[in-house]
């Protein structure tokens, strides 16, 4: 539990450019004004030509010469930036036993399928010789591909006049966006040096795992290795970003650069493993974001396994001993790309990177003053020993015993054990974030009924606020002895006009969201902390919205229970959990909800919990910490029941068989439309719901449940297709057409809808049935009209070509067959014979 007294923290470190300062932790810089503004050049991120030229240019001198810490000699770590580095790191990844076997199968699997198709043939007298020649010949076209891929993946630390240089321009260019510097604590900095000492000493790499919000996060987290001192990690990166001038800086300055997707191309994976074995093997640091991309919504995304798959492979099979790893919060006062989020989520394709994107974002961003960056890191721990015990708990193995990680059986533990260690690190970051004042402000605005709020009522929740999230463990920036009402000031200048308005010329200040889809992010910043009272209180809403007195809204513990139980179930892709189970993590959030004097409890003659309903104080107080814990919930509850009723109408139309699938991307981009109507009608009462990674998450929670059945084919050109399966499709009426509102389907979406927000129509029982369910049946029949109608045109290409006609232009994919092939309806099968095995898991163990 942290302490509400800031003096008992740690104090930050502060950096800008060239100057290192200790303050308080949570320090704000104080509003200068008239002599005060004498130290102001003290502030300054670096000189700067125009004003002051001749330090500008000693400064500039300091860095060629390499004075100080700028010579980056005495770092922590493996020897790195030197002549030679990237010629050493490509010849052992070359020489990799691993990379050495693979090349040779593939080559033997060609040379075989070339005797079966009878390219050589046994009966040939040099039979032999061309088998061995055609197998040299293979394994040489190989090892030069293997050889062009691994110059174009791996980082290249050659230069030491490079990183000099690249840290004076990007310092430049980022502290003069981001002006109040980079904060660390530094007592976590003291702690990962050691560490970082100690790993040198073994010759083992610390492996950093940060959050993803911004591309500012790994620019940040390559300065502050810099300046303190540390060996630079190699940065895990998308090939994305590897475009022309932009890519080879990135690379030289730690970025390696590896596909989103590698498919089954078995070389592709095998180098790629073989290059972080290397890394590991040499004690080299490396950082990837356990979220694979940046998160679009401001909350963590659920774990990527791609690379932690990697390095577990390489501490399992033995060929690396062990590795440290770190967890790290990055975290700011405003994220420089959440406008071009916004777009995103709202169905806009992302734009590919290129160069003038880059430059004219780099100069867009140079005049404003978006505050400070707060890096947090975890502390750091032994990935060996996390192995050692997970193998212990979950397995009758002991950790020392030769696994066959390639058996079938084993296959299932080291998927718990990857699944594990990605939530633990998620959890780790959660535990060291910070609370900037911007998400402080966020989350009071979009947690209030009414249009606006009042300058006093603002400071008192956001201190309210404060209070909550300490007493929580959470750690909130920028207060040291600084008032309320100053950090307030702070955070709506850094938002901006564009975010958070105010109404002048009133009896106080009103401020009001301007932009509420784009404020959601910061508000998504805090809600980890309260997520269990979050689900408490949806889940005590489906009475308290019945209205009446205590006795109507009270709750039996079990069925509070059970619907807590439905709404963590729903959201367990989207937030990350206490392990200690539902029955304990209930209890203790009713407990503290008691304490708080938010709900009131009624136990029997046992002390068991048999009823909760609102506290008497709660209600005088006009249910605004309750409410509170609601609206962080109701946006996220909207989007899953909007996911819900999208998919009522993917049911087939009257005379068709459910043998027709709709690409799953027409689906989402259907039910956000669906969205984008209902809210405008106002049935909904969030926009943010139409949210493309929201619906994205429920979707993928309706095919574990098994709601939706997916399809997907070999072909990556031919997109994921689904259909509602079988005995969740909802019925039509034989007269009307018209779809049912009744089924499973119904009663999922019913469950969810009475934890939803009374929207305009409260009274009105029948509107999801008539008006809202028209509507989706009117958009799924578009679907499927344009599946069907997709089909046959693939058949009449089909006969054109058979007849020798003229053949379609090549697009960048395929149109989506309206049925499956057989292949596709066995895959399809077996993965449904797993799901229902999982949930069999599942249920047994009460997860």
């Amino acid at each position: 539990m942290a302490s509400d007294e800031p003096q008992d923290l740690a104090p930050d470190l502060r950096i800008l450019g060239d100057r290192v300062t200790l303050q308080p932790s949570g320090y704000v810089e104080p509003t200068l004004t008239g002599e005060d503004m004498r130290g102001e050049a003290l502030m300054k991120n670096m000189a700067r030509f125009r004003s002051e030229p001749l330090r500008f240019l000693h400064e500039i001198s300091l860095y060629v010469s390499g004075t100080g810490w700028r010579a980056y000699d005495s770092v922590i770590g493996q020897p790195i930036f030197y002549k030679g580095f990237t010629e050493h790191i490509k010849t052992q990844v070359m020489s990799a036993t691993l990379l050495q076997t693979k090349i040779s199968q593939l080559a033997e699997m060609r040379v075989a399928a070339d005797v079966r198709e009878g390219l050589l043939n046994k009966d040939d007298k040099d039979f032999a010789i061309k088998k061995a020649q055609r197998l040299a010949a293979l394994v040489q076209g190989l090892h030069e591909v293997a050889e062009k891929l691994t110059d174009q993946m791996i980082c290249k630390f050659e230069s030491k006049p490079f990183i000099r240089s690249a840290y004076y321009l990007v310092t430049q260019l980022l502290l003069r966006a981001y002006h109040q510097g980079i904060h660390v604590s530094s007592e976590e900095v003291l702690r990962l040096r050691s560490v970082a000492e100690e790993a040198a000493r073994k010759k083992q790499s610390i492996i950093f795992l940060p959050c993803h919000r911004s591309h500012v996060d790994y620019v940040s987290m390559q300065l502050l290795c810099y300046r303190l001192g540390l060996a630079l990690p190699v940065v895990v990166a998308g090939d994305n970003l590897n475009f022309p001038l932009v890519g080879s800086f990135l690379q030289h300055a730690g970025a390696m650069y590896i596909r989103r997707s590698f498919g089954d191309d078995q070389l592709y994976t095998a180098l790629v493993q073989s290059y972080i074995d290397v890394l590991l093997q040499g004690g080299y640091n490396l950082e990837c974001f356990i979220e694979g991309g940046r998160s679009r919504t401001g909350k963590l995304l659920p774990p990527k396994f791609g690379i932690l798959s990697f390095v577990l492979d390489s501490l399992l099979s033995g060929r690396v001993e062990d590795a440290i790893v770190c967890p790290v919060s990055t975290q700011y006062d405003k994220v420089i790309e959440t406008e071009g989020y916004v777009t995103e989520l709202l169905g806009m394709p992302k734009k590919q990177e290129n160069l003038a994107d880059f430059l004219s974002g780099g100069s867009s961003i140079l005049s404003l003053r978006l505050g400070r960056v707060d890096v947090r890191f975890h502390e750091p721990w032994s990935l060996r020993t996390f192995i050692n015990q997970q193998l212990t708990r979950i397995s009758h193995l002991s950790p020392g015993i030769d696994v066959d990680w390639k058996d079938v059986k084993t296959q299932a533990m080291r998927q718990k054990l990857l699944r594990t260690l990605g939530y633990k690190v998620l959890a780790d970051i959660n535990a060291v974030s910070v609370v900037m004042p911007t998400a402080l402000i966020g989350t009071v605005l979009l947690t209030l009924r009414g249009r606006g709020v009042g300058r006093n009522e603002l400071i008192r929740r956001v201190e309210w606020l404060t209070n909550r999230i300490r007493a929580k463990g959470g750690r909130v920036a920028h207060f040291g002895n600084a008032p309320i009402s100053d950090v307030v000031e702070r955070g709506l200048e850094v938002l901006g006009k564009d975010l958070v308005g105010i109404v002048e010329g009133l009896a106080e200040p009103t401020y009001y969201a301007v932009d509420r889809f784009q404020l959601s992010f910061y508000r998504n910043m805090t809600i980890h902390l309260f997520i269990s009272e979050a689900l408490v209180a949806a889940a005590l809403y489906t009475r308290v919205k019945q209205g009446g007195g205590p006795a109507v809204q009270d709750m039996p513990y079990q069925d509070l229970y059970d619907q807590v139980f439905f709404l963590s179930s729903l959201f367990r892709g989207e937030f990350i959990y206490s392990g200690k189970g539902l029955a304990a993590n209930l209890e203790k959030t009713v407990l503290e909800l008691e304490a708080d004097n938010v709900i009131l409890i009624e136990r029997d003659e046992e002390g068991r919990i048999t009823k909760v309903g609102l506290a008497g104080a709660e209600r005088a107080a006009g249910r605004e910490n309750f409410d509170f814990y609601c609206f962080l919930i109701w946006p996220f509850i909207e989007a899953s029941w909007l996911a819900s009723v999208s998919l009522m109408g993917l049911t087939p139309p009257l005379g068709q068989k459910n043998d027709i699938w709709i690409p799953v991307s027409k689906a989402q981009e259907s039910a956000q439309l669906l969205g984008k109507t209902l809210y405008h009608q106002g049935d909904l009462s969030y926009f943010e719901a139409v949210n493309k990674e929201t619906l994205k998450n429920s979707y993928q929670r309706f095919e574990e449940e098994g709601i939706i059945q997916v399809a997907r084919s070999r072909d990556p050109r031919v997109p994921a297709r689904l259909r509602i399966a079988p005995d969740w499709q909802p019925g039509r009426d034989p007269e009307t057409g018209r779809i049912c509102a009744a089924g499973r389907l119904w009663d999922f979406t019913e469950k969810m809808a009475s934890s939803r927000r009374e929207g305009k129509n409260r009274r009105d029982g029948a509107t999801v049935s008539t008006r809202v369910v028209s509507l989706t049946d009117v958009l799924g029949r578009r679907l499927f009209e344009e599946a069907v109608g997709g089909e046959e045109g693939l058949q009449q290409e089909g006969g054109a070509k058979a007849g020798g006609g003229k053949k379609r232009k090549k697009g960048k994919g395929v149109a989506a067959p309206a049925r499956l092939s057989e292949e596709e309806q066995r895959s399809v099968d077996r993965a449904e014979v797993e799901r229902r095995r999982r949930r069999r898991l599942e249920e047994t163990s009460k997860l």
